[in-house]
């Protein structure tokens, strides 16, 4: 473990992020990690862990309720109430075709628009590896210190 609290590993390092039986606990928790504000969740006997706010405009994810939408597990934004799924970060939407009658809403994907994160335990320790896959994601928009001091200011006069 280096001085960053990082478990540097042969690929990737891992960041401990707390013990697991206080994550299941708390249910949810947000974390730093390399200037990253990640939620780690714990739903259904799972962990998981996606970028702390919502893609579309910053919600505080950490304040969204789970829902299953379609047999998937989601987060559901408090601000706008975009659906989100934990495992894959994908947004999803409910459509209809009215060509089919009588109309059936089915919920389709935006298709990933949330960066999830790899969630480890080793010996009662949650670890997190950082998804650092090539490419944006939307939600990458709301990681960058300009963003964060505007989101931190407004959140202040908005009450969120």
């Amino acid at each position: 473990m280096n001085s960053d609290g990082q478990i540097v590993a042969a690929s990737k390092p891992l960041h401990f992020i707390g013990k697991k039986e206080d994550i299941i606990q708390a249910g949810r928790v947000v974390k730093s990690v390399c200037d990253r504000d990640v939620l780690v969740l714990y739903h259904q006997g799972d962990f998981y862990a996606i970028d702390g706010r919502c893609y579309h405009a910053g919600g505080p994810l950490h304040k969204g309720d789970i829902e299953e939408f379609g047999g998937r597990s989601c987060i559901v934004c408090p601000w706008h109430k975009y659906k989100i799924t934990l495992a894959e970060g994908e947004g999803l939407y409910q459509a209809v075709d009215p060509s089919v009658k009588p109309l059936k809403p089915t919920w389709c994907s935006k298709g990933v628009k949330q960066r999830v994160h790899t969630v480890t335990e080793s010996n009662g320790d949650l670890l997190l590896t950082l998804n650092d896959s090539p490419g944006a994601i939307d939600s990458d928009h709301y990681q960058t210190e300009k963003y964060r001091d505007t989101f931190m200011k407004e959140g202040t006069k908005k009450g969120k």
